[in-house]
């Protein structure tokens, strides 16, 4: 996903294509590490580096990877940015240090294990389960670059700027000017030409010109040939030796390639996501959660999108986006209420059901299986309409749970807000 100010730099009018695309999508985060590895083997240059989950393998790497070092970058590896200005919950400062070789050890056992905050984690943070010891580079110039998918041009958007190595949200607010933007078109593929007007807004003081040219279109095929939706290098950095090396870098790629880039996305780190998010996606529901107390169960993404606005309209807050589909099974309701339930903020559940493709009765007997399973300690507003609406009423009403019911969807959201204040 694009951030902040980057999102505004590439919005525009929705594409034909998107018009249809009314699926939730998620989009694949890998690792740094892993990125690295990635790029390396389509021979984009990267700091020689090595990821390490213990401390004996921190020893081992020093000495194999590392033996004429003085110095080695420690990289904290989560799945979020903002590393190098986060927190550990321990007291340690920073998730990315420069040390003298022999203090590595030392800093890489206070990293790993320990959970680090920083500005996207939230206050949670997030267990650093392995870090990156990296060759330290000497840098003389810092730039930034990203490939992204762009809605007004209905294909890849190349970024670039000459500089980098802070936040894109703070360079389009301070250097609007010096951002360029570069659309490829997709059927041509990226052009001598393309990749000229990359080099020249990145304006490299040292580095070869065609060299320049041949990484960035090398970095265009790494994002086509494996489904990118993202390609980020912040910085992408010129060494005093004038190569241009990705030293930093975040790619997402689009799940719905995940059958031909199978290699890539048995990279997925479901340690570092969200457990209800990895639980709903096994059941194939459409969950994203939220910070608020109302938990909601909708079929239908823009249904859910509305139920989530009323529900703030009448004061209350969602605790998530939960979108069971049109043809969800009792087993999936089931999995729902799980989900629903296994969080501590839902102090309320609220579900709106329009039936459609989807039958009221399959829905209502699931709550019914999901209350035999969970302890329902939250009271829970159903609102249903549409196909077998009757025999979904009736269900519920047979099956003595003590429900909220609502005629219309105004009238459910009022009544869960109403609940959690009573």
């Amino acid at each position: 996903m694009v951030r902040g100010s980057l999102k505004k730099l590439v919005s525009g009018s929705l594409s034909l294509a998107g018009k249809w695309q009314q699926q939730q999508v998620r989009r694949l985060n890998i690792h740094e590490y892993q990125g690295a590895e990635l790029m390396g083997k389509y021979g984009i240059n990267v700091p020689r580096g090595v990821a390490v989950g213990s401390l004996p393998e921190v020893k081992d790497a020093i000495q194999k990877v590392f033996p004429n070092e003085s110095e080695v970058v420690v990289k904290s590896q989560i799945l979020a940015g903002g590393r190098g200005l986060g927190t550990f919950k321990s007291g340690l400062k920073g998730g990315v240090h420069i040390v003298k070789k022999e203090e590595v050890e030392d800093i890489a056992g206070k990293m790993l294990g320990q959970i680090l905050v920083t500005k996207q984690t939230g206050p949670q943070g997030k267990v650093v389960s392995k870090v990156y010891l990296c060759e330290k580079l000497s840098l003389v110039n810092e730039m930034y670059f990203s490939i992204i998918l762009d809605r007004k041009t209905a294909g890849p958007l190349i970024i670039a700027c000459s500089k980098g190595g802070t936040s894109i949200e703070d360079l389009a607010e301070q250097y609007p000017d010096m951002i360029i933007k570069v659309p490829i078109n997709v059927f041509k593929g990226i052009t001598d030409e393309d990749a000229a007007k990359v080099v020249d807004g990145l304006a490299p003081k040292g580095a070869d010109r065609s060299s320049c040219i041949e990484q960035v279109k090398k970095l265009y095929e790494l994002f086509r040939k494996s489904d990118c939706t993202m390609l980020e290098i912040n910085p992408l950095a010129e060494t005093a030796d004038k190569v241009l090396v990705a030293a930093d870098a975040k790619l997402n790629f689009d799940d719905n390639a995940a059958f031909r880039q199978k290699e890539i996305f048995a990279m997925r780190d479901t340690s570092q996501e969200d457990p209800r998010e990895v639980a709903a996606a096994k059941a194939d529901l459409n969950y994203i959660g939220l910070d608020g107390e109302i938990g909601c169960m909708v079929n239908g993404a823009g249904l859910a999108m509305a139920t989530m606005d009323i529900i703030k309209l009448h004061g209350g807050t969602p605790a998530n986006f939960l979108d069971v589909g049109g043809n969800a099974s009792e087993g999936q309701v089931v999995e729902a209420f799980k989900i629903l339930t296994s969080d501590d903020r839902v102090k309320a559940i609220l579900v709106n059901i329009f039936g459609g493709i989807m039958k009221c009765d399959v829905i209502a007997s699931g709550i019914v299986n999901a209350a035999k399973q969970v302890s329902l300690k939250v009271p829970v507003v159903v609102r249903l309409e549409g196909t077998n609406v009757d025999q979904g009423k009736r269900i519920l009403k047979e099956s003595g749970m003590t429900l909220i019911t609502a005629e219309d969807l105004d009238d459910a959201a009022e009544k869960a807000v109403k609940a959690i204040k009573t």
